[in-house]
């Protein structure tokens, strides 16, 4: 199976995008796939963080050119007016759903770039919490190349992650860039080798497991909701959030373990 889900036995799912002979391109079914390997994590009581990455030089280079794109333009009148839900079977949300493009997903997402990230890989990208990529990777919105336009999430949520002049760069030149500049402008969390990239990533979802896993997800709830509203609302989010922590059993349990000297035995309510 082309994307591959397991979990380990500290609550990290790893969501491996396997289609090598397409460069890890996504067709139909591989956007569904996709999309439910998400759909999967979202639901996984066990699973408290999650680790995206691709196979050999590859994370995630958008659709299918061949078959994906020209499925979405021949029905794109009747997509736009509501009259195709679905095309072979598969659900035309597939695609923006298999990108995080409105996914109401809170647990963190960790990204391990192992290569190249261009197109629905930076529109997936930006819906990723954290970012580690090897040095060796390669970014860029590709789309206007293409004559074709980033509807995956990325002219929303890029201008909003990274510095504004950055980020029109990236969207109107749509050239490719490495990744020691693409963490200078904020895209990246870390550059690191190949051969140490999972065991980075692995670094960074250890360390978000240790916390309570509720207060880990409102706190991203918390961020996500406020940002897409005013100051006065997302106070207002903040304060019903952090009341539902500070009601659960794991806000018990963490100042306890603390005076008992112990590490905090989380249950997730």
């Amino acid at each position: 199976m082309p994307i591959h889900y397991q979990v380990d036995d500290h609550h990290v799912a790893l969501i491996t995008i396997n289609r090598p002979e397409a460069k890890n391109a996504m067709d139909m079914e591989h956007f569904f796939q996709l999309r439910s390997a998400w759909d999967r994590f979202g639901e996984d009581e066990n699973a408290w963080v999650a680790v995206i990455t691709g196979v050999k030089d590859s994370f995630l280079v958008g659709a299918d050119l061949k078959t994906y794109i020209p499925q979405i333009t021949e029905h794109q009148k009747k997509i736009a007016s509501g009259e195709v839900s679905t095309i072979d079977g598969y659900r035309l949300d597939d695609g923006m759903r298999a990108v995080l493009r409105g996914v109401k997903l809170y647990k963190p997402i960790i990204a391990a770039v192992n290569g190249t990230c261009v197109a629905g890989g930076m529109e997936m990208l930006g819906g990723c919490d954290i970012r580690i990529a090897v040095d060796s990777a390669t970014f860029g919105v590709l789309e206007p190349k293409r004559g074709l336009f980033a509807g995956g999430g990325t002219t929303v949520r890029l201008p909003r992650q990274i510095p504004y002049p950055a980020a029109m760069e990236f969207l109107l030149c749509a050239d490719r860039i490495g990744a020691d500049k693409a963490f200078e402008m904020g895209l990246l969390n870390e550059v690191t080798t190949a051969e140490q990239l999972m065991g980075r990533a692995d670094d960074y979802a250890r360390r978000i497991t240790a916390n309570g896993p509720l207060a880990i997800r409102k706190t991203k709830e918390s961020v996500l909701r406020g940002l897409a509203t005013d100051m006065k609302d997302a106070y207002r989010i903040e304060s019903e959030l952090a009341a539902e922590v500070f009601g659960s059993e794991d806000a018990k349990e963490g100042p306890r373990a603390f005076m008992e000297k112990r590490p905090p035995v989380w249950v997730g309510r």
